[in-house]
């Protein structure tokens, strides 16, 4: 990967610290000339070639999330939707772009990696589903709402009944997250439709506690 003006490295500054600072390239070569950002101090360094261009990371789970940093690949563009792995001493699973930091608060669908400050993601491997549940006899003033926990890539189909724990439902629709590819509607309820959940905001469903049974 060529290193261009503007861009930022991380280097040793022989005025300030002889710890790894940031860098901007004022003249990129094979002497670049540097600014370190942190005492403004300019001076020549060679830039090693990067293997791995790393960029802060967050990543949602749920309610919650946390920020770590990952390598990526220095040509790459990243788009919203595309999966990526997120392998660092806070977590190993595997994540979805959810949004694409700039810089100066501006965002993109689409950038290349050398472009991006933060990428936004969300878990996927696992995810936390709400389901909006609506009682056998058609009172949707008596519905109610509970979340599920399941793998991402749980299949749910309209018409079809789960079991979550003491739960038991009809799936009645599915409503499609924005940034979920290859399905031609937001909504999906005509039996037999279908989508993961990784896919999913929200599962409407009419409850079957009441008529389920076991054989065992």
């Amino acid at each position: 990967m060529s290193v261009e003006s503007g861009s930022r490295v991380p280097l040793t500054c022989p005025s300030c610290s002889a710890e790894e600072t940031v860098h901007e390239v004022l003249s990129p070569g094979g002497q670049a000339t540097v600014r370190c950002t942190e005492c403004d101090h300019v001076h020549k360094h060679r830039i090693p070639e990067a293997t791995e261009a790393e960029r802060k990371v967050i990543v949602s789970q749920g309610s919650e999330s946390f920020t770590t940093q990952v390598g990526f690949d220095p040509d790459e563009r990243l788009a919203v939707g595309e999966e990526f792995i997120v392998d660092s001493p806070e977590a190993l699973l595997q994540a979805r772009v959810t949004g694409l930091e700039l810089g100066d608060e501006n965002r993109a669908d689409e950038a290349a990696i050398e472009s991006v400050d933060t990428v936004w993601s969300r878990a996927i491997d696992n995810v936390e589903l709400s389901v909006t549940l609506h009682p056998n006899d058609g009172d949707r003033d008596a519905s109610r709402s509970l979340s599920i926990t399941v793998p991402g890539d749980f299949e749910f189909v309209v018409g079809e009944t789960e079991s979550f724990g003491d739960e038991t439902f009809v799936t009645e629709g599915l409503q499609i997250r924005e940034n979920a590819p290859e399905y031609r509607f937001d909504k999906l309820d005509h039996d037999g439709d279908a989508a993961f959940a990784k896919d999913l905001k929200r599962l409407y469903a009419r409850d079957d506690s009441s008529t389920a049974w076991s054989a065992w």
